[in-house]
């Protein structure tokens, strides 16, 4: 395993460009047109909300650590980057993930005990032999070219937070960020480190702006299969991110900018002049903000019935996804 993430295959063949992703997405539909034109699915950010949500029932099933769910997470993000959803069986590759990344994350479950809550919490799921399992396994891990070995962004918040005077709690909703980050493209664009920097400054923001964020403002105690409900108002801290300040091209112009900001805590004076003493880039970090703040928005109109009756369509017209793919 790369220990350092520029050395990893994460960065060599899993980071992309936002045009990079477009291409590759739009060459896929392009592949698949007529399978998508007769079906069409919500926004991909509401998709991913769905997955989430569904993985995180199957995890508190199997007592899973969030580190194996977020793996499992981005298996899915990479595998829809090469195989068109409409030609699978979402069920089965939710499934199969999680029980590739708790062998990956040293948390193995024995795969009838992955079957049999599976098929127990989707009876879409429509296998009944746990050799679907291992056959859909094999075809995910060549899929991805087995290249399956993933850095987070949760041990850098946790080497980040003693430099930053993080005290529990903001600890706790700085991880709940980085939880909802999983339902964006982010994992595929940014470096983890720049994530975890992403989420301290969301949250240390979104406070001192007074905003009670939707997925920030009600945590739970720690825990690994935490997520929050949506709800709150971001308007303000999404102006203030959008603002023209924030967006400028000279790395000096946006930490004058944001030095207004530092005045209203001291913890976020300190994390900008630390950002500005280090190579961060501050523009990734801006534009890593504006997604969330872009997630948070979409999130209101979530619903789960829409997305679910959407992959139930396009199971009915596809045959032979016992395997995941047709």
């Amino acid at each position: 395993m790369a220990s350092n993430y520029w050395d990893s295959t994460q960065a060599k063949f899993w980071t992309f460009t936002k045009s990079e992703l477009a291409d590759m997405r739009q060459e896929l539909e392009a592949a698949n047109q007529p399978t998508c034109s007769r079906h069409a699915i919500p926004d991909r950010r509401l998709m991913n909300i769905y997955f989430q949500q569904q993985l995180l029932r199957l995890a508190r099933r199997l007592s899973l650590r969030q580190q194996a769910l977020a793996t499992a997470q981005v298996y899915i993000k990479r595998f829809y980057l090469r195989v068109e959803i409409r030609r699978t069986n979402p069920y089965l590759i939710m499934a199969t993930a999680v029980y590739l990344a708790c062998k990956m994350e040293e948390c193995p479950q024995h795969i009838r005990v992955m079957l049999g809550e599976a098929a127990r919490q989707w009876p879409e799921l429509g296998i009944t032999e746990a050799s679907k399992i291992g056959e859909c396994e094999f075809a995910l891990i060549s899929t991805l070219s087995s290249r399956l070995i993933c850095h987070h962004p949760y041990r850098p918040l946790l080497e980040f937070a003693p430099q930053f005077g993080l005290n529990a709690e903001e600890i706790q909703l700085a991880q709940s960020i980085l939880n909802d980050s999983y339902n964006t493209d982010l994992i595929l664009l940014q470096p983890p480190h720049v994530l975890a920097i992403t989420s301290i400054f969301l949250m240390l923001v979104s406070r001192a702006l007074g905003q009670a964020t939707s997925h920030t403002s009600h945590a739970l105690p720690p825990s690994p299969l935490h997520l929050h409900s949506p709800g709150g108002n971001l308007s303000g801290l999404s102006s203030a991110l959008h603002s023209p300040a924030l967006n400028s091209s000279s790395r000096e112009q946006v930490l004058a900018n944001l030095n207004s900001l530092s005045q209203a805590r001291p913890k976020i004076a300190k994390l900008i002049d630390w950002v500005a003493e280090s190579k961060i880039d501050i523009g990734a970090v801006i534009e890593s903000t504006q997604e969330l703040i872009s997630l948070y928005s979409v999130w209101e109109c979530y619903n789960e019935r829409a997305c679910k009756e959407a992959i139930t369509k396009f199971m009915k017209d596809g045959n032979g996804m016992a395997g995941g793919v047709k």
